[in-house]
């Protein structure tokens, strides 16, 4: 047995270690999904189709950005490309005849561990105070009356006034007639 044995049996260990640290990450993977709702994994797949715009089953940047945004998640430029960089994968040549500037897309599959990865990562305080944000009608740190009112008429609640104030005066915990923002972290956590 001499060096080209050596190397054989040296690039096979290399490739069976590839290989199993591919399926390690498969398994993380999956085992990270099996963490979200389904139906978290739910909208993470509807948001891909909704946005996967010429249906090729990949998107690119400004389809990426898109679905993220509609998941919750306003990511600046750099951090886009970074996921595309990491994640993505170059496109193929549509014409063979014309010069080819490939561009990164995202494949269902990897965005759907993207996603995962995010939504495991937030932290439920940031998903309150967003929601907080939605009652409080010009951002005066108070959700009152009014914007009850407000909420419950978009939504379509027949919610009668005294319920509506019923509601105020038992979280209002320091009698300003309104519910503050760590009031509501404070409904929304018990």
């Amino acid at each position: 047995m001499g060096p080209a044995f050596g190397s054989q049996q040296q690039r096979e260990n290399q490739r069976l270690e590839r290989e199993r640290e591919l399926l390690e990450r498969e398994r993380r993977e999956k085992e990270e999904q099996n963490q979200l709702s389904e139906e978290q994994r739910e909208e993470i797949k509807e948001a891909f189709t909704l946005f996967d715009l010429d249906k090729d089953q990949k998107i690119d940047y400004h389809e990426l950005k898109v679905a993220m945004k509609a998941l919750g998640f306003d990511l600046p430029k750099a951090e886009i490309l970074s996921i595309l960089q990491s994640h993505g994968s170059p496109s193929e040549p549509t014409n063979p005849n014309l010069p080819h500037h490939p561009r990164l897309l995202l494949p269902l599959a990897q965005f759907q561990t993207v996603m995962t990865q995010k939504i495991l990562a937030r932290d439920p305080r940031d998903e309150i105070l967003r929601a907080f944000e939605l009652f409080d009608e010009g951002g005066k740190g108070k959700i009152n009356l009014n914007d009850l009112r407000r909420v419950a008429r978009e939504l379509g609640e027949g919610l009668e006034e005294e319920e509506l104030a019923a509601m105020i005066d038992e979280f209002d915990l320091d009698g300003d007639g309104a519910i503050n923002r760590d009031e509501f972290l404070g409904i929304c956590l018990q």
